[in-house]
């Protein structure tokens, strides 16, 4: 198991009740928003993130990529049979696959994707399984609930730092202090890339459905090369462009009705 997945959660759960204690919003009582919470817990972070941080490690990033940006796809199969009042238009349909073009088009496949390893394939496969899964079924039992969006998700997160914990009991793993400074970028990558880019899906998930909220997954590849280059000073090249236009054109496209 990933101990920085158990970090994430953890302090993304801390952000978000911080913020629930000062807007005054009221702890989920309710045993049925705590089952739902646990599910989508381990369908989108416990299970997923561990998977991923395993299959990493035997895999190339850029394999890792492609495999997660099968995300909205696996989400589609999963809304097809969990949310029937979502309907997958053919406009959505291709947009999707405009985007996942884009998505393949960012990561330059065509210069090979080595280090593939059958497992770990497997295990980024199964994630992104787990990840469509999980969107269909938070639209289908748990973002219509009475519950606060900031509530539900602290909730969620807080179920998962949990899972996780007990997952690193039963194998006997004792994380260690990684410093300082990786410390304080744990923090930050919990309380803002985990608690507030959870309860922004939440929102989507509640407002554009979960498909839509799904395609977050095209634009990972894209960032992390922009990034890339303005951090690290790594090559962008023309695929970058060119497949950050056809992310978005196909985000829009399956978005809009025009």
């Amino acid at each position: 198991m990933s101990h920085r997945s158990g970090w994430r959660c953890l302090f993304g759960a801390v952000a978000l009740w911080l913020v629930c204690a000062a807007q005054r919003v009221p702890v989920p009582h309710d045993p049925r928003t705590w089952g739902h919470a646990a599910v989508v817990a381990l369908l989108l972070n416990a299970v997923p993130f561990t998977l991923f941080a395993y299959g990493e490690t035997h895999v190339s990033s850029v394999l890792a990529g492609v495999w997660n940006a099968t995300t909205p796809l696996t989400t589609l199969v999963f809304v097809l049979l969990l949310v029937p009042q979502e309907k997958p238009t053919a406009r959505r349909m291709v947009g999707l696959l405009i985007g996942f073009g884009g998505a393949l088009v960012v990561l330059g496949v065509w210069r090979g994707v080595g280090g593939g390893v059958l497992v770990g394939s497997l295990a980024c496969l199964t994630a992104t399984t787990c990840y469509g899964a999980g969107f269909a079924y938070t639209r289908r039992f748990f973002s219509g609930r009475a519950e606060s969006a900031t509530a539900l998700t602290a909730v969620q997160l807080t179920c998962a730092t949990t899972q996780l914990a007990l997952a690193a009991a039963v194998v006997g793993s004792v994380p260690a202090w990684p410093g300082a400074t990786a410390f304080g970028s744990l923090v930050l990558l919990g309380a803002v890339g985990t608690g507030l880019a959870f309860l922004l899906n939440m929102r989507v998930i509640r407002a554009a459905g979960s498909t839509i909220a799904s395609t977050v997954t095209y634009l990972t590849p894209l960032w992390s090369t922009a990034l890339g280059g303005v951090l690290l000073a790594e090559p962008v090249g023309w695929n970058t462009l060119l497949g950050g236009a056809l992310v978005i054109a196909g985000v829009l496209f399956a978005r809009t009705s025009r």
